[in-house]
């Protein structure tokens, strides 16, 4: 029987296959003739649809705590993110380093319900997250777990925002971490020049360049963060943004029950940040023996993004080191061989000036060439401008990726927390399309011109005085940086 089985389905196979492909065949001599192309500039493509991106509701709690929603129910998830109106441009000068420590004790340190190890326990019980930090202009909260756990998870992370223990044990193994830190902050290349230029750009007395030492950390107590908590931690100082699988009316209802209590703070506004008024030009060394390259880097201040050029340089960047084929990998990396790493383009931060800065790394050798390349590539954005096929490319390439930085619910969020953080038009996301598309020719010739301005660059050489010798003897006044770490205070 099995034998004859196997017979029998072995003598229907082609008789299947010959009913599936003669249909096949009928229909493709009933289809017209298309003809096929010679060239890729003959390919025609049906037009794009419209690109619609959804935008989150926002809504006002009582007191002044701000709320973004956007539902999202493909998977039963639910994500939180609070920024905070705090950052480390607002620490004191004998206390760097106070900010990343409140923000990262915040969570680790428990709240006065649970220690930071319960909490550990009961996160990974739900397969749930719950992560806290303060950057130099913005303190964030953020939390993720199953739709089915939210309202448990919820109250954990308002208790965390909100009656933070500060445990001093984990506050001592965050101050180690730090002067770990300290201790190895010149062992990458990369961080020196960083952390350098960033002086040249803003000056020496500006928070945004400074870092912690052994003395600014040590001097941290338990009280100070607490005093930065009271300070900065307000409902009114909080925006918080909600994307998941949650159902809008019920999700007010929660958070107005975990956060509704919460007295709103005073009104203070946060003094002004110092940033220098020109950016220090000249020629500047950090000797670093152990470099097989040298790291160069030169540039000075850019621009905050509500600045009228702000699209035209989105389209400048993109000319200049936006892709392979952008100016600076094709003249420096492509065809002089200088370098495998090479970027440039005008810094446009939310909230302060960026820094417009050229960047590469190269053989010691070949210092001076790369010095020169960068220079040259910055002057010919004026002696040999943006042609309109470049312009015209920049602004497709620009436009063509834009659909990736809204391709799902928490991205689009992301945004608008931004936007609502900084103080930004709602609108700031659907008017970057038009924006891009009605910049002119001119327009991007002219901004360039503006603010790329070679006279004006600090330069930055980080590598092994030996093989950068040739390179830094070309000029008559160079400064050397001194980048020693200061030693720790005695008894600590």
């Amino acid at each position: 029987m099995m034998g004859r089985r196997e017979s029998t389905r072995m003598s229907i196979k082609p008789i299947l296959c010959l009913s599936c492909v003669l249909p096949l065949l009928l229909l493709g001599m009933s289809m017209p003739v298309v003809a096929q192309v010679t060239h890729v500039d003959e390919l025609q493509f049906p037009p794009l649809p419209a690109l619609v991106i959804p935008e989150p509701e926002r809504v006002v709690l009582e007191n002044g705590m701000v709320v973004l929603l956007m539902e999202d129910h493909e998977l039963p998830l639910v994500s939180l993110t609070a920024f905070i109106r705090t950052g480390a441009r607002l620490e004191p000068l004998d206390k760097i380093g106070l900010a990343s420590l409140a923000g990262t004790v915040l969570r680790t340190g428990g709240t006065t319900k649970q220690s930071g190890d319960e909490l550990d326990e009961l996160l990974e019980g739900k397969a749930a997250m719950i992560e806290t930090s303060i950057g130099g202009s913005a303190g964030r909260a953020s939390m993720s777990c199953l739709t089915e756990d939210f309202p448990a998870m919820l109250e954990v992370f308002g208790d965390i925002l909100r009656t933070p223990a500060f445990a001093p044990e984990k506050l001592k193994i965050a101050k180690n971490q730090m002067m770990a830190s300290i201790a190895r902050q010149n062992d990458d290349p990369g961080g020196i020049v960083s952390r350098e230029f960033r002086k040249l750009v803003y000056g020496n007395a500006s928070p945004y360049t400074w870092v912690p030492t052994y003395a600014t950390v040590v001097s941290i107590s338990q009280q100070d963060l607490v005093t930065w908590h009271h300070t900065y931690y307000h409902p009114n100082r909080i925006i918080l943004g909600l994307v998941g699988d949650f159902q809008k009316d019920q999700a007010v209802t929660l958070l107005k029950k975990i956060f509704g209590d919460w007295q709103q703070g005073p009104e203070a506004k946060d003094a002004e940040t110092f940033i220098q008024e020109k950016s220090s030009a000249g020629v500047f060394y950090v000797e670093k023996n152990d470099m097989t390259q040298a790291k160069i880097a030169m540039g000075h201040q850019g621009i905050r993004r509500d600045h009228p050029d702000y699209y035209s340089l989105v389209i400048v960047n993109q000319i200049l080191s936006g892709s392979f084929g952008a100016r600076l990998f094709s003249n420096i990396r492509s065809k002089q061989g200088l370098a495998y790493d090479v970027h440039g383009g005008v810094g446009l931060q939310w909230d302060h000036p960026g820094m417009a800065i050229l960047s590469m790394s190269t053989k010691t050798q070949t210092t001076g060439k790369g010095i020169d390349a960068l220079i040259a590539e910055s002057k010919k954005m004026v002696s040999d401008p943006p042609t309109e096929d470049e312009v015209a490319n920049a602004k497709a390439s620009i436009l063509n990726s834009f659909v990736f930085s809204v391709d799902s619910p928490s991205k689009v969020l992301g945004k608008y927390l931004t936007y609502e953080y900084y103080r930004y038009p709602s609108t700031w996301l659907k008017d970057f399309r038009k924006g891009i598309e009605q910049v002119t020719v001119a327009q991007v010739r002219a901004a360039a011109k503006r603010h790329l301005r070679p006279q004006d660059f600090a330069i930055l050489i980080v590598g092994p005085r030996e093989g950068t010798r040739p390179a830094l003897t070309r000029y008559q006044n160079i400064q050397e940086l001194d980048i020693e770490i200061p030693d720790p205070p005695k008894g600590t």
